[in-house]
């Protein structure tokens, strides 16, 4: 799955001012034309197939691995790009932070997790995006570049000293749930025992996350 990031303050996003206790907002999670920081041009049309043809809805989710904060009400491609509409889910923890922060301003971006299925190289690493599979749409603490983003976690990971720790930094720097930071570390330590390695050798266990995340 690749991430497409967009700045909420480039494209308006809008909350609801009618009083009501709903926590609404709405936006564009992606916009045509351009060139983006992946060296990507979204082309319009590319979301008709994906949002026709759902076996499931589209998931609201915070900063990608985190969890599912609320749900979206509108989901359309117009001729400026994706268009949403969502709600956060009242007596949520984390959405009532989440709100909390977009309205203040302190999270600035939406980013969209997607598989490219149609697309045309131009070359020098740049690419149209002619169809995607839409997966997943989060509000994102910041638009950064997700390569930035797993160097910090990965540069994080070298220093941990205990599988504990290993597991705190993939939740907190790395954005996973406790249960799928959980997850992975496990099933990291059932491999090395297949590999016949020392037993719960936390250097060797990082490793094997390093080349994972």
């Amino acid at each position: 799955m690749e991430f497409k990031d967009i700045q909420i303050d480039r494209v308006g996003l809008k909350f609801a001012s009618d009083g009501s206790e709903v926590m609404t907002f709405s936006g564009y999670a992606s916009v045509f034309g351009g060139v983006d920081t992946y060296g990507d041009t979204i082309i319009p049309g590319a979301y008709k197939k994906t949002l026709s043809k759902r076996d499931r809805p589209v998931q609201m989710r915070w900063n990608h691995y985190g969890d599912v904060i609320g749900k979206w009400t509108r989901i359309e491609e117009d001729e400026k790009g994706l268009y949403v509409e969502g709600e956060l889910t009242p007596g949520h923890s984390k959405a009532q932070d989440v709100y909390a922060s977009l309205k203040h301003g302190a999270v600035t971006g939406l980013s969209i997790g997607y598989r490219p299925l149609k697309i045309r190289e131009l070359g020098d690493g740049k690419r149209e995006l002619h169809e995607i599979d839409l997966i997943e749409i989060s509000i994102v603490e910041s638009p950064a570049d997700n390569a930035a983003h797993i160097a910090n976690v990965k540069s994080a990971i070298e220093e941990a000293k205990s599988l504990k720790e290993v597991e705190a930094i993939l939740r907190d720097a790395g954005g996973f749930s406790r249960a799928d930071a959980c997850a992975l570390v496990a099933r990291v330590k059932s491999l090395e025992l297949c590999d016949k390695a020392p037993k719960n050798n936390p250097a060797t266990i990082r490793e094997r996350i390093l080349r994972m995340v």
